[in-house]
């Protein structure tokens, strides 16, 4: 063994020694820090050595690494570099993009050059549409200087842009250091915190939240009170989650939070966790976004030394141990059930429900889950309480809501406008519209899992109740826009490609039935329909919604099957047009 070697193993150890006492729940921690350590990948004695220390069977450990795409049982380069082909990124030219890193790195996707230097990867979403067409080289958002030839001239991506009618969650991006706790109480930051604690009891605190009408913000829309009052009812302990695994084409919104005011959102999550009685909350960020972890933990650290993860309350005394946890590279996870497997230590296999989290689960425990934008709401809620947050909105659509927008338009970024504002105001108003002679073709709301809106329905208000009507859906806020030149078949396939990719494989219906359906959408892309086409896609939309265990395979037909209504032709066949 050679001296660097051992040096490695050392600090292997090391550790070791501060996770595996945890166990299993530390697993993908120490895979993430000895990949590190192991030049970008992990060897089999590494990982028979991390086995052994987390009493875990190998085959299990080995089961882990090949279920997260951003872990390695073998070589890789030094830098990977991985290029983002899905729907915003098309738009803006990563086929072209990926062509030209490929002939600079002498590479085709999937390979490792011979020197040992780069790996090239063809990827799904990096949460990174802001800046499409992406790439990551490791994980920094710019490239080395060797393969910044490709950009061919372009200028660097900007600054994200942000705005809105009216600030809540966003209040201080741009305005705060994300890395300073002072800087963040300047601003009035921990104020909200110390009123809950102080002047209310946890039954008040779900009581105001309750009354401020606030949904969920990661795409189910569930009443975020009412949640916290079922876990609050069952015995203890209980658990709190972040959910800050945003990961889907056209989802970036979170990751602005993360990245520009992470006090806000941590301040929410003491706020949950001790209207839940959780004295114990994890924050669990997407393994892509590595400037966000770094934030979550400095923020940690720096709120448990000026004594805020304990103290005293109109309860007694409080306590709250908050742990940053990292994913590694699996949409699913975004999946409340699979995200706690993951906190586990597992592979992020969704689970049956019932039981549901707030009953049983993690560790058959009660827990709440709830995604970045909502907590980051919370903090407003309880210093101006839940009637000024209600008059923000409409009277079906409380508050306000950050919007992804992405695609087509001039100013891709993140906006928060007060529900009831018109869909036109987004796209031509804060994200400027679409380049001179361009058109809009239509609007993908909520997501690859969203509905379609057409070139008609831009004065949409955005509104829960009122794309309803329209046949869209708010989901968790993106809006990808597409102009008249872009080809929605070849959309469509990417769309399908995507789910086809990150479905886990745990059921048979979304296993087999993404695979199907990216088959089928793929030949359409390519100007080979069949006529039996519209007639698979609905059976397989069917059975995927009906027989999958979670929502990624109930959810991944819906844009393909709007589609087929409103825009039959795409698909070589006749029928009647949505009204």
């Amino acid at each position: 063994m050679n001296v660097d070697a051992a040096v490695r193993l050392e600090q292997l150890d090391e550790i070791l020694t501060t996770n595996a006492p945890q166990g299993p729940t530390l697993l993908i921690e120490t895979l993430h820090e000895a990949q590190a350590l192991f030049e970008g990948w992990l060897p089999a004695p590494v990982v028979e050595r991390i086995a052994a220390a987390h009493r875990i069977p190998v085959a299990d450990v080995y089961g882990t690494i090949e279920f997260y795409e951003m872990l390695h049982a073998g070589p890789v380069g030094q830098k990977v570099v991985r290029v983002c082909t899905d729907g915003p990124c098309a738009v803006a030219g990563a086929d072209a993009l990926l062509k030209q890193v490929s002939s600079d790195l002498g590479l085709r996707p999937g390979e490792t050059a011979p020197d040992g230097s780069y790996t090239l990867e063809r990827v799904r979403c990096l949460g990174l549409c802001d800046r499409a067409p992406a790439m990551l080289v490791g994980l920094e958002r710019r490239a080395p200087a060797r393969i910044e030839a490709p950009l061919l001239g372009q200028p660097a991506p900007e600054a994200l842009k942000i705005g809105g009618l009216v600030k809540v969650a966003l209040a201080n991006v741009g305005v705060v250091d994300p890395t300073s706790l002072e800087d963040y109480q300047a601003q009035g930051g921990m104020a909200a915190l110390r009123k809950a604690r102080t002047q209310m009891t946890p039954e008040q605190i779900i009581a105001e939240v309750k009354a401020s009408q606030l949904l969920g913000r990661g795409g189910a829309s569930f009443p975020t009170g009412l949640k916290w009052g079922y876990a609050a009812r069952n015995p203890r302990p209980r658990f709190f989650i972040c959910n800050a695994d945003e990961s889907e084409p056209g989802a970036f919104k979170d990751r602005v939070l993360m990245d520009g005011d992470p006090f806000r959102v941590l301040e929410g999550l003491l706020i949950a966790s001790y209207a839940v009685g959780a004295e114990h909350a994890f924050v669990y960020v997407r393994g892509e976004h590595a400037l966000g972890y770094e934030r979550f933990c400095t923020a940690v650290r720096q709120l448990e030394e000026s004594g805020y993860l304990c103290g005293e309350s109109a309860n007694g005394p409080v306590a709250c141990r908050i742990e940053v946890r990292r994913g590694a590279g699996a949409y699913v996870c975004g999946e409340e059930t699979a995200l706690m497997e993951s906190i586990e230590g597992k592979r992020g296999f969704p689970r049956l429900r019932p039981p549901y989290p707030t009953d049983a689960g993690l560790w058959g425990h009660p827990t709440v889950i709830n995604n970045v934008e909502t907590l980051a709401k919370v903090p407003s809620i309880i210093m101006h309480g839940a009637q000024w947050y209600r008059s923000l909105g409409t009277p079906e659509s409380a508050g306000t809501k950050l919007f992804a927008v992405s695609g087509s338009v001039v100013r891709s970024g993140v906006y928060e406008v007060p529900f009831g504002v018109p869909l036109s105001h987004l796209i031509f108003d804060l994200a400027g519209g679409l380049r001179p002679g361009r058109s809009v073709q239509a609007v993908l709301t909520g997501g690859a899992a969203g509905t379609f809106l057409g070139p008609d329905q831009l004065e949409t208000p955005l509104s829960f109740e009122d794309f309803r009507r329209a046949g869209g859906t708010i989901g968790a806020g993106t809006i990808m826009v597409f102009d008249d030149m872009v080809d929605l078949r070849d959309i469509l396939a990417r769309v399908s490609g995507f789910f086809a990719h990150e479905s886990c494989g745990k059921c048979y219906p979304c296993q087999m039935g993404t695979q199907r359906q990216w088959e089928i959408l793929q030949r359409v892309a390519r100007g080979e329909s069949r006529p039996e086409d519209a007639e698979n896609l609905a059976d397989l939309a069917a059975v995927m919604a009906d027989a999958s265990i979670c929502g990624l395979g109930q959810a991944a037909s819906l844009a393909i099957t709007d589609a087929r209504k409103r825009w039959p032709l795409i698909f070589g066949t006749a029928g009647e047009r949505r009204s």
